[in-house]
């Protein structure tokens, strides 16, 4: 059932995704380029806020807090599998892999690879303050719009 909350819960994890992969993007490689990762994290950002905020309205502020950070996390893990899926396609095409199986354990180890750049400091903050910043207003949408 639609509701405001999982609305703004939407948009404002949309918002917090895109965001996040701008402060990401500078400390990748410089030969990977982009393509549509900061769209398309924005529409995971979309799904994932509607899911997961949206059904987490209602139990208060601090445990918004919580459930904005729950929600980064979930946005972070699925746009590194989205961005890994799409790094072990490329190189599958360019025939780096020797078989289905190294290219499914290939993706797992992008993810790790992937991974760490999360542990600068920008992207870790905005992840983390975001994702509570995000769950209060849509705590706030939900008790202002019921």
């Amino acid at each position: 059932m639609p509701t405001a909350a999982k609305l703004a819960g939407a948009v404002i994890f949309a918002i917090i995704g895109f965001i996040a992969v701008q402060l990401y993007l500078p400390h990748l490689p410089q030969e990977l380029p982009p393509g549509l990762f900061r769209e398309s994290t924005a529409a995971l950002g979309i799904i994932i806020g509607w899911r997961v905020m949206g059904r987490l309205v209602g139990a208060g502020y601090t445990e918004a807090i919580g459930s904005g950070i729950r929600t980064s996390v979930t946005l972070v893990f699925w746009a590194l599998l989205l961005f890994a899926l799409q790094l072990m396609i490329r190189r599958s095409f360019k025939m780096m892999y020797d078989g289905p199986m190294e290219a499914v354990i290939g993706v797992f180890a992008l993810m790790l690879e992937y991974g760490r750049v999360l542990w600068a400091a920008d992207v870790l903050g905005w992840i983390f303050i975001g994702g509570a910043l995000g769950g209060m207003l849509t705590e706030w949408v939900g008790k202002r719009w019921r």
